[in-house]
């Protein structure tokens, strides 16, 4: 018998407390922090979903292995322990430790970008944006066309466009020195990206000898898509796939804050050894020794045993039907999300959720507002104001990522019953206006009003 009833693959053994707070505290919270949810107290928020980044809980045996941390300054056992753990994934052979994923990008694109360059992607996130963008690179967006329209069914609505790929090569080859793949695509929705499309992919690249790389930091969860919905990978375990996907590809950048399991750390690993080279030799500037990268000891422990438990079946079984079940349920609600549910969250669709809202006064920032202040939940927008500086973002989307090993089942639907109750206010939300900000990465300290002067 197979029961329906989703349970965690864990048992709890530590506990944290979070404090309720009124709806006049969140909006004198909220108000305070400009409007801008990145700027409140954590201690102001109920239920954190601002980002999977980092927020996840550890396991027992992560724990353990910090205690074993080598801090030496070169040359440390929990370096190799981390590298073998790495390699014995991507099958990369330089592995270069980073304090986080946009540090790895930071470096990579600084050793290969210079201006004028393209750097193809099926969606770059916010900080590989900046990090192309910091070159005065161009960072070319190719997903496929269904990719754009949210409630649109594909079980891999994260591809790349293969066609436009090859396209830009043939036009553009001199002025693309790396192409990227995100998986998941997050920034899409957070939607797998299937075996055959990085094979394709794969096999564009070397056509033109371009170095093919990988944005791995949902690298499992996307491995489990894969076995769950492409033909040829059901009998093949997670481990399998995913050491497939990277041997398509000439290195990876990687968050281990996301399918690494870790609070902070990262790594970039690839295959050409001048490369690496260059590499690591901006690391020791700006970073570290190359066997530390800006980490202690006991992260590079952390993550060597996270990178592996991020891959087993009932982990992943459950992670992902979580974040299904909670789709199922704004749909039944009649609330628009990205279909499917990706991996790690479930992105509304604020355009269609509040079409009284035009664009110029970003919906889906004003939606995840109003999420916070009925309910205390934090969320992000994926919007205009993320990505919309010179044009309107292509969708105004308000993530909902859940942090791993952090929420139960009645969390979720604690968040599912918020939810509905704003869909059935949601003509008394307004829009919002920026009146400060950044000159790059905007939505993290951008401060913004309620045209019209108030949320109440």
């Amino acid at each position: 018998m197979q029961f329906k009833t989703i349970i965690e693959p864990f048992r709890i053994k530590t506990v944290e407390s979070i404090r309720r707070t009124t709806r006049e505290e969140r909006l004198k919270a909220i108000e305070e922090a400009g409007f801008n949810l990145f700027l409140l107290d954590a201690d102001n928020v109920l239920v954190d979903l601002l980002t999977d980044s980092g927020t996840g809980a550890m396991s027992a045996k992560q724990w353990g292995g910090m205690m074993q941390g080598d801090e030496s300054y070169a040359g440390s056992k929990s370096f190799y322990k981390f590298k073998s753990a790495v390699q014995g994934i991507t099958g990369y052979k330089h592995v270069i430790p980073t304090h986080q994923g946009r540090a790895a990008e930071r470096i990579l694109f600084g050793s290969v970008l210079k201006g004028g360059d393209i750097v193809p992607n099926n969606t770059h996130f916010d900080t590989t944006r900046a990090n192309v963008e910091h070159h005065k690179a161009v960072a070319l967006d190719i997903p496929i066309s269904e990719a754009r329209s949210p409630s649109v069914v594909l079980p891999f609505k994260g591809n790349i466009d293969l066609e436009l790929l090859e396209e830009q090569l043939l036009r553009n080859k001199q002025k693309i020195p790396i192409v990227f793949v995100t998986i998941t695509n997050n920034s899409g929705g957070g939607q797998p990206v299937s075996m055959a499309n990085i094979r394709g992919a794969s096999h564009i690249c070397k056509k033109f000898s371009v170095p093919f790389f990988l944005d791995a930091c949902r690298f499992a969860e996307n491995a489990w898509f894969i076995k769950m919905r492409e033909e040829g990978y059901a009998g093949k375990s997670p481990l399998e796939i995913a050491q497939e996907l990277f041997s398509l590809a000439d290195g990876c950048t990687m968050s281990a804050k996301k399918d690494g399991l870790a609070n902070i750390g990262g790594f970039l690993a690839l295959n050409d050894d001048c490369l690496a080279q260059a590499c690591k030799n901006e690391l020791i500037r700006t970073e570290g020794f190359p066997t530390y990268g800006g980490l202690a000891g006991y992260d590079l422990e952390a993550i060597a045993v996270g990178i592996q438990e991020v891959l087993e079946e009932d982990y992943l079984a459950y992670r992902i039907q979580s974040v299904a079940y909670f789709g199922k349920q704004l749909t039944d609600a009649g609330i628009p999300i990205v279909q499917p549910p990706g991996g790690h969250a479930v992105y509304i669709d604020a355009t269609a959720m509040l079409p009284h809202i035009p664009v110029s006064e970003f919906p889906a920032w004003a939606l995840s507002l109003a999420l916070y202040v009925e309910g205390g939940i934090r969320s992000v927008e994926i919007g205009s104001v993320m990505f919309g500086q010179e044009t309107p973002a292509s969708m105004e989307l308000v993530r909902l990522a859940f942090p791993r090993r952090v929420y139960t089942q009645s969390h979720v639907d604690y968040v599912s019953e918020v939810l509905r109750y704003i869909n059935e206010h949601k003509s008394n939300i307004h829009g919002v206006r920026i009146v400060e900000q950044p000159a790059v990465l905007r939505h993290f300290s951008a401060r913004f009003e309620p045209i019209g002067g108030s949320l109440q």
